[in-house]
């Protein structure tokens, strides 16, 4: 089986450098210690592995973390660390004491409980990273690159990534971007998926909140993943896991802690008032929402009903894996307003707003960046916007938009 590169090793390896402690946040399954145990080889240190999956180690770490550290000593990749929280406090003063860098490189598939611990322990000792599961252009060895409209790098991506089909992209779509697929360690994807939710996330939910009744929270991941690309209505969630409203909340906020799922909140500022001020609903594996809506191939996935809706979030996701495989944090809104005027995604920087329309369409018509200039009333510049597509190659729309075929992000 072949190692798949990992963009972020470069930022990681980087930050060893000034930082003491390493800590890589992520979802179950996203290969987080199979990069790291590749590092560590690389390094050819004898940074030492504990996985706090290994109860009879958790209950050291936890209950006897000075115990625990001196038996396991720097340098040292500890997986899973938000299993022992009361080890932090001890980390901490291991790296007072010994001021090196690199010495404590940390995995946890719980973001918001380890940011938590993080904050109150390691604050100005860590450096915080969050991997998701592959990008394509790792899949397909392309260098790294935080996505930006810029018409001189799209040129140049033009010429060095292989044009792929519509097929093609929904054949990436259906099979999804988890590590173990995608390198063939396991075929059958079915399988898979199956086991991914009983054995991780079940698993995982059942520890942050207690009594978990299997069968509604699999009614309530279908519900979700059936409204992905999709403004999130707890209500209708709530009513087709036969839940009520607050478990919806609940068990929202764990996937999203559990990093199965993001929200892309709406852009709004005091002069556009008329916005909807509700989240849409992502998953960072678009393989994971075709199997719990039952797409059975790639083929009828693309001609299914959520075809549009499955390449949005491929997109969107792609973009925002873009920006966290080079250690940033993307500022990436959607627009709608009341008079249903809708823009699928913006991102802003350098005092900029570029508008980005995504449709399953080899030919966009110029009218759809007609939408971009509701943004004319923001107090940001609009920068140059895209519609990204099926386009067989770059191209514009005019000298403000863009045509990007989806295979170039």
């Amino acid at each position: 089986m072949k190692y798949i590169h990992r963009h972020i090793e470069t930022k990681i390896m980087e930050l060893s450098k000034s930082y003491p402690v390493i800590l890589i946040t992520g979802p179950r399954q996203s290969g987080k210690t199979t990069m790291l145990r590749h590092l560590i080889d690389f390094e050819k240190t004898q940074r030492e592995y504990v996985s706090l999956d290994d109860l009879n180690l958790r209950e050291m770490a936890q209950n006897d973390p000075a115990l625990f550290l001196q038996i396991h000593k720097p340098p040292i990749l500890i997986d899973e660390v938000q299993n022992a929280p009361n080890l932090f406090i001890y980390i901490k003063k291991t790296v007072d004491e010994h001021k090196k860098a690199g010495e404590f490189w940390l995995t946890g598939s719980q973001v918001f409980k380890l940011v938590q611990g993080v904050s109150e322990s390691l604050a100005g000792r860590v450096a915080l990273l969050h991997m998701s599961p592959l990008s394509q252009r790792e899949i397909n060895g392309v260098p790294p690159k935080s996505f930006k409209v810029d018409l001189n790098v799209f040129a140049d991506d033009s010429k060095s990534i292989p044009a792929v089909s519509t097929p093609e992209i929904y054949e990436k779509i259906w099979r999804g971007c988890m590590p173990s697929v995608v390198s063939g360690q396991y075929t059958d994807r079915n399988i898979f998926y199956s086991s991914y939710i009983s054995t991780y996330i079940e698993r995982d939910i059942r520890e942050l909140v207690g009594a978990l009744n299997a069968l509604k929270f699999n009614r309530f991941i279908t519900a979700v993943a059936a409204r992905t690309a999709q403004m999130l209505n707890y209500n209708a969630v709530a009513e087709d896991a036969d839940i009520d409203v607050s478990t919806a909340k609940s068990w929202m906020n764990i996937l999203e802690m559990l990093g199965v799922i993001f929200l892309l909140y709406p852009y709004s500022n005091n002069v556009l008032k008329r916005t909807i001020k509700t989240p849409k609903v992502y998953f960072y594996d678009t393989g994971l929402v075709c199997y719990l809506t039952k797409w059975s191939s790639p083929e009828v996935a693309e001609n299914g009903a959520m075809n549009g809706a499955l390449l949005e979030n491929y997109a969107v996701t792609e973009i925002v894996k873009s920006y966290q495989n080079v250690g940033l944090d993307p500022f990436l809104y959607y627009y709608r307003d009341r008079d249903c005027k809708e823009i699928d995604l913006i991102i802003e920087g350098d005092g900029k707003l570029c508008p980005l329309e995504i449709k399953k369409t080899a030919i966009p018509d110029k009218r759809l960046v007609k939408v971009f200039d509701v943004l004319n009333k923001s107090p940001l510049q609009v920068g140059t916007g895209a519609i990204l597509c099926m386009a067989e190659q770059f191209g514009a729309i005019d000298k403000n938009n863009l045509i990007v075929p989806i295979w170039m992000i």
